[in-house]
């Protein structure tokens, strides 16, 4: 009798087990279409949320980790997804999907930035030369990057980020960990695509700088 209920409860689990992978490969198949995503949020569907959920929710956390630090990641997560919950039926679709989702965050995470440290965080990138003589220096990009990452170790390169603002932190993320265009960059944070090209070289150079001057107090040391 026992090897039977053992043996029912093994068929209950590898049913339960099939039924979660064809839930899931459904929801994919359901969900490739971005138009039938955003009619079945604006529906309520359950199983259109736990795609979105699934596919964005981290990409949240690991942005609001950037802006913000470690604190209160989980909070903005989870306001982000109520305030897609409150908005999806305002959503024109002058934008992707995604584009409209990371504005809300960054607005989630500046009001958590300005809660929790007293002040606004404005998206100011005026500092950034937008010349033409400056931007034929972009294809040095990827020079810069690779020099940056061969010559300094893991935690020397996360201090130096750290040290950045939470805009420039949060600029480097999307282009260079979610891997966004400039373009897709500049329609998230309201700026033309050859301001977000000029700030993120300008953010390189200060990390190498940075970087430099480190090493150099360590070896003074």
């Amino acid at each position: 009798m026992k090897r039977l209920e053992s043996s029912n409860n093994s068929s209950r689990m590898d049913i339960n087990s099939q039924n979660e992978r064809f839930d899931e490969n459904v929801s994919q198949n359901n969900w490739c279409s971005e138009d039938r995503l955003i009619k079945a949020l604006r529906k309520g569907d359950e199983n259109a949320y736990r795609f979105l959920y699934k596919t964005y929710a981290s990409k949240i956390g690991a942005l609001a980790k950037s802006f913000m630090g470690s604190d209160d990641v989980d909070d903005v997560i989870q306001e982000v997804f109520l305030k897609i919950y409150k908005n999806i039926k305002k959503f024109r679709g002058e934008s992707r999907l995604s584009t409209w989702i990371y504005k809300i965050a960054i607005n989630v995470c500046r009001d958590h930035y300005k809660k929790y440290k007293g002040r606004d965080v404005l998206i100011d990138l005026s500092e950034t030369n937008d010349s033409d003589e400056y931007q034929t220096q972009y294809s040095t990009d990827e020079d810069i990057q690779e020099n940056v990452a061969n010559e300094f170790s893991y935690e020397k390169l996360r201090k130096a980020i750290e040290r950045l603002s939470p805009t420039d932190r949060m600029i480097l993320y999307m282009k260079e960990v979610d891997g966004l265009t400039y373009s897709e960059i500049g329609k998230i944070i309201d700026k033309p695509e050859g301001t977000v090209k000029s700030r993120l070289h300008y953010i390189k150079k200060e990390l190498r700088t940075a970087l430099k001057e480190e090493s150099l107090n360590e070896y003074n040391e």
